[in-house]
C-alpha cells in the first residue's frame, strides 16, 4: 500500500496513515483503509486495531485539490457514498477500532475518526468539520454521526462556524473518550487496545453488532440524503468559489448561487 502501514504487537494492529504533509483523505487512501480491513478481518493474530497518523496530524481533511478533478455532481455523490460505505464498515467491523488523534482531525479526517469505536485525543488536537467554509457540506456521514455524539445544537455550531474544538472540549461534549498530553497519547491508546485484546473475540464481535442497533432507520436515510446533497452542493457557484479560494489561500466570497 502507498499510504497505510501496520505492524502487529500483542494482538493489536497499529495502523499508520502516512500521506504527507497533512494525511489528507484521498480516494486512494480510503480504498487502502478498506483493503486494510480486508487484510486483518480474518487474521487471528489481530484482535484490535489502532489507527493513527504519522507526522503532525491524524488527518487534516479531504484532498481538496482532488475535488477539482471531479466533473459532475453525480460523480461527487458517488465519491461520498464510497467513503460512507467504508466508514460504515469501520463502525460495524467485527474487531474494535480505536482512533488515536493528535494534531488535527478535520473534515474527512474527523469523519474517519467518528467511524471508529473509540477515540483517544491529544489535549491540544483540533477536531472539526470545516466543509461549509468551502461552500460544501460533509460527505462521509459527518452530518449524521456528529450530532449523535455532541447533540444537534453543538453539531450545528461546529458545522455553521467551521471552527474546530480542542481535544479537551471533544471529551467534554462526548465526541472523544479521553484527552491526554500529546506525548502520552499513543502509549495510552495502545495500553487500552491491549486491555481490550484480552477479551473474547467472539464476545467483542457480538458487542459490536449490538451497538449497531443504536442507529435507527432515519440515520441511514440521513446518510443517503447527505450523499445526494453533497453532489447538489458541489455543482453550485459557491462551491467552485470555495474550492478555488482554498487552493489560492484566500477568503471565499459567496453569492448564494
Amino acid at each position: 500500500m502507498e499510504f497505510l502501514t501496520w505492524n502487529v504487537e500483542d494482538k493489536v494492529a497499529v495502523v499508520t496513515i502516512n500521506r504527507p504533509p497533512a494525511n489528507a483523505l484521498s480516494r486512494q487512501l480510503i480504498y487502502e483503509v478498506n483493503e486494510m480491513l480486508n487484510a486483518v478481518e480474518q487474521d487471528d493474530s489481530v484482535r484490535v486495531i489502532v489507527l493513527h497518523g504519522d507526522g503532525r496530524f491524524f488527518s487534516a481533511g479531504a484532498d481538496i485539490k482532488e475535488f477539482t478533478e471531479v466533473s459532475s455532481g453525480e460523480e461527487f455523490s458517488k465519491l461520498a457514498k464510497t467513503g460512507q460505505e467504508v466508514f460504515e464498515r469501520i463502525e460495524s467491523f467485527s474487531k474494535p477500532i480505536i482512533a488515536s488523534i493528535h494534531g488535527a482531525a478535520l473534515g474527512g479526517g474527523l469523519e474517519l475518526a467518528m467511524g471508529c469505536h473509540i477515540r483517544y485525543v491529544a489535549e491540544d488536537a483540533k477536531l472539526g468539520l470545516p466543509e461549509l467554509s468551502l461552500g460544501l457540506i460533509p460527505g462521509f456521514a459527518g452530518s449524521q454521526r456528529l450530532p449523535r455524539f455532541v447533540g444537534t445544537a453543538k453539531a450545528a455550531e461546529m458545522l455553521f462556524t467551521s471552527e474546530p474544538i480542542s481535544g479537551i472540549e471533544a471529551v467534554q461534549c462526548g465526541l472523544a473518550n479521553k484527552a491526554l498530553p500529546a506525548s502520552e497519547l499513543l502509549p495510552k491508546t495502545l495500553e487500552l487496545a491491549k486491555k481490550i485484546a484480552e477479551k473474547s473475540p467472539v464476545a467483542l464481535k457480538a458487542a459490536i453488532q449490538m451497538l449497531q442497533y443504536s442507529k435507527d432507520a432515519s440515520y441511514y436515510d440521513g446518510v443517503n440524503a447527505e450523499a445526494e446533497s453533497f453532489g447538489t452542493v458541489f455543482v453550485s457557484e459557491d462551491a467552485k468559489e470555495g474550492i478555488q479560494a482554498f487552493i489560492e489561500k484566500r477568503k471565499p466570497i459567496f453569492t448564494g448561487k
